[in-house]
């Protein structure tokens, strides 16, 4: 007689009591969170590069603002051995237009700068941007200057005794609206902000698990 056969034992399923170990939660968004950008000494270092390049565009500035700014017309006159100096034209416009010339120079080449260091890192950052409107203001200032010294004598009365009673001469070159200094920087500043804006690197949307 056969005894009866034993059915074998069915498989163990111990998924219940497996560990399933998930994935970090972290890692499908790991690489969001890495630096973005060459880091900030690389950063440092481009923005100081581009502070001086600014600055030094001032020389141009004021060799433009030099040239092109109106001559503000003086003529001298000698009263009880006393010289006194007067506007020949009352009712010109040249003090305007001297500062008016500084402004839209300074508005000009804020517009080339800010153009000049978006192609150049269109990437930005804030050390970029502070770079640009410090040099931007630096390079105002030493346009100013620069105009200024080449400019007509600034001695007034010692011009007027060199050249004569009754013979006109130009004033010094001088900004009465000391404001056009900021067009530079600001105008740099709103340019390249809305380059970025336009044109700038978009930063890659976040994928969200299923």
């Amino acid at each position: 007689m056969t005894a009866p056969l034993t059915p074998p034992p069915p498989p163990h399923d111990d998924s219940a009591h497996q560990v399933r170990q998930a994935p970090p939660a972290a890692a499908p968004f790991a690489g969001m969170y890495e630096q973005d950008g060459p880091g900030m000494k690389t950063e440092v270092r481009e923005a100081a590069v581009v502070t001086v390049a600014v600055t030094l565009g001032g020389v141009l500035l004021g060799l433009l603002w030099w040239w092109l700014a109106p001559h503000v017309p003086l003529i001298a006159d000698q009263v009880d051995k006393s010289w006194v100096v007067y506007i020949k034209d009352t009712e010109g416009e040249q003090a305007v237009g001297v500062d008016g010339t500084f402004t839209l120079l300074g508005l000009a080449f804020g517009l080339v700068s800010a153009v000049v260091v978006f192609l150049w890192r269109r990437r930005g950052g804030v050390p970029l941007v502070v770079a640009l409107g410090l040099g931007g203001l630096l390079g105002s200032l030493l346009a100013w200057r620069l105009g200024v010294w080449l400019g007509p004598e600034s001695d007034v009365i010692a011009h007027a005794k060199a050249v004569g009673k009754g013979v006109t001469f130009s004033a010094p070159l001088k900004l009465g609206a000391k404001g056009a200094l900021l067009a530079w920087p600001l105008g740099a500043l709103l340019v390249h902000l809305g380059l970025t804006a336009l044109f700038g690197p978009r930063d890659p949307e976040e994928a969200y698990p299923a």
